[in-house]
């Protein structure tokens, strides 16, 4: 089992003061109203089963976690799949593989995640994903998506598996032979998929200043994460990879993988929150984009 390894950094590591938190980022001011989306779950339409995948950010939940609330907001209206592949990008450097697939169960403060090992399995017979548990030890872009999962799916009072791959390439072609792969085993069946990535890291910390910082530091950060989206709402791999390499969404990989999916089962994707870490603590000399997509 893999066992949780950034429960009290990231997120709580006590189980009720998680589930407290999980709550205020729903309630939060740039979050999607909890008691709203419960009461919509008694109302589904044919259309809320359709959801495919979610791009999520991963930063502490103080930051990002009201921006997430919004694609588990969505989730949770939606028919919930029986697993999700979770795929994030490679932070530690570990991984031995571009693709690297767990067949280990996760552990997080909410308790223990089942692996689909038979799914993954099947992933990796037909792919040029491998098994790789070293780039998930201490990579934490997958395991900050889970107890918001475990949340919603206590209240659908449904369980899910997770198949989790890390992916530690730049290669455009590979991330999209890897989605034709995906794309074959999630067709017509209850498989979705979770992108994990944060937008633009923007100030001297992450060596990115493409402009000076100012009074329009905001709007120039807001545009330049806005172009980059925009390629996503139009199922834009090519143009969107063009973008994100020259910037430091960290997930584009992931995000590359996710958009080509959506695109070869004609599926739409839907824009919900955006924001920057600036947003929160007012200042935007050192800032992180934050962006929840759903596609459907």
């Amino acid at each position: 089992m893999r066992k949780a390894v950034v429960s009290g950094q990231f997120y709580p590591s006590d189980r009720e003061e998680l589930i407290e938190q999980i709550k205020a980022c729903f309630n939060h001011k740039f979050g999607k109203k909890l008691l709203k989306t419960i009461a919509k779950t008694k109302k589904k339409t044919k259309t809320d089963s359709k959801f495919i995948g979610l791009i999520s950010p991963h930063a502490g939940y103080i930051y990002s976690g009201p921006c997430a609330s919004h694609g588990f907001s969505f989730m949770l209206k939606s028919s919930l799949p029986e697993t999700l592949i979770i795929i994030g990008p490679n932070h530690t450097g570990q991984a031995q593989a571009e693709f690297s697939l767990s067949l280990e169960d996760f552990e997080t403060s909410l308790g223990i995640i089942k692996n689909d090992k038979e799914l993954g399995k099947k992933l990796m017979e037909s792919s040029i994903i491998v098994h790789d548990e070293i780039a998930h030890q201490y990579e934490h872009s997958l395991e900050v998506q889970l107890p918001f999962l475990q949340y919603i799916y206590q209240i659908a009072k449904k369980d899910f598996k997770i198949v989790p791959i890390i992916i530690s390439t730049q290669d455009y072609d590979k991330c999209v032979e890897v989605a034709e792969d995906i794309s074959k085993i999630v067709k017509g069946s209850s498989i979705g998929i979770i992108a994990s990535s944060d937008m633009t890291h923007y100030g001297p910390g992450y060596g990115f200043m493409p402009f000076s910082y100012n009074k329009d530091t905001k709007k120039n950060l807001y545009d330049l994460d806005r172009k980059a989206i925009d390629e996503i709402l139009n199922l834009n791999s090519e143009a969107f990879f063009q973008r994100a390499i020259k910037t430091t969404i960290c997930g584009f990989a992931p995000i590359v993988v996710l958009i080509e999916v959506s695109r070869i089962l004609k599926k739409q994707a839907k824009f919900l929150k955006y924001y920057t870490s600036g947003d929160i603590v007012q200042d935007y000399s050192s800032a992180v984009g934050y962006a929840s997509i759903t596609f459907s």
